[in-house]
């Protein structure tokens, strides 16, 4: 994945998802050979000379101002995650450099604690590329129950939720609206790789869910950014039937380091319900015969 690559593919297609009705643009009846605006239109709106903007466009291109990329951002209508995706596709690297790899991601121990102290509240760790790093006993059971607990452990056997919503015949009965999920898992990904462009782990990831996917292939092309930090979503869990949960992602203020997924349910709710149940179904049980009297009765 290369930055001015994507910066090319990106305002191609989102250049083709806009009419001229959209932009208030008259076209007498016209009829066009290709959906979207042309170029020479984009670039009238923008304020900037169509040359210009079609070089780009062509990946020809690695200078665009902070002013001229906003002008872009207005006319092509793209919301707060959308522009500031375009600005990281456009900011070109500082002189000559070599190919630096993405660190790995690793959980740490205040993690971990804070998994812990989450208690009942499902909650999992997951890393840029979805790759799940921990997770709670709950976060396991309302998420991927059918999958090892100790999965996240192997990184030979780490589950990836991307992979999970898109390939697997559990996850993808798990939500009601699941394309709303899958969006917002390509949305992940699409800001993801604009971040990082050199990883290569990412990049094969991507590769493959294009290959076996094909609702992953279109919702990729399509170039759509949904950022979803908070989100609701109907579930249908096989152990406690239909709930709503919110999925809220947790992340340090520097955006960098791997990210929570937190579910919670309005209390009160028959949701919170579920989640208790589903919590009591998960506990772990106590051998036979482990409990005693905490004051056993001396022998008569």
């Amino acid at each position: 994945m290369k930055k001015q690559g994507q910066l090319a593919d990106f305002l191609q297609a989102r250049r083709a998802q806009l009419r001229p009705d959209d932009v208030g643009l008259r076209t007498y009846g016209e009829r066009r050979r290709v959906p979207g605006l042309r170029r020479e239109e984009l670039a009238l709106l923008a304020g900037i000379s169509a040359p210009y903007y079609t070089r780009l466009e062509q990946g020809q291109s690695h200078n665009a101002s902070p002013e001229v990329l906003d002008a872009l951002a207005g006319a092509l209508r793209l919301d707060e995650p959308e522009r500031a995706h375009l600005h990281a596709l456009a900011r070109a690297p500082r002189g000559a450099r070599t190919t630096v790899r993405p660190r790995a991601e690793r959980i740490t121990e205040a993690t971990r604690a804070l998994l812990a102290a989450l208690g009942s509240t499902p909650a999992i760790v997951l890393d840029r590329r979805t790759d799940v790093l921990a997770w709670n006993r709950q976060g396991h059971a309302l998420f991927a129950g059918h999958l090892d607990p100790s999965s996240p452990d192997d990184p030979g056997r780490r589950p990836n939720m991307a992979r999970l919503v898109f390939l697997d015949a559990h996850t993808r009965e798990l939500y009601t609206d699941r394309p709303a999920k899958a969006r917002a898992v390509v949305g992940h990904l699409r800001l993801t790789a604009g971040r990082c462009p050199d990883d290569r782990k990412l990049a094969a990831l991507l590769g493959e869910l294009t290959m076996r996917s094909q609702e992953f292939a279109a919702m990729w092309a399509d170039h759509r950014i949904v950022a979803c930090d908070t989100a609701d979503y109907e579930m249908h869990h096989p152990l406690v039937g239909t709930l709503t949960v919110t999925q809220q992602t947790l992340q340090s203020p520097q955006g960098d380091g791997p990210a929570m997924v937190v579910a919670t349910a309005t209390p009160g709710s028959p949701s919170a319900t579920a989640l208790t149940l589903l919590a009591h179904a998960v506990a772990p049980q106590e051998p036979a015969g482990a409990r005693h009297d905490a004051h056993p009765r001396s022998a008569s």
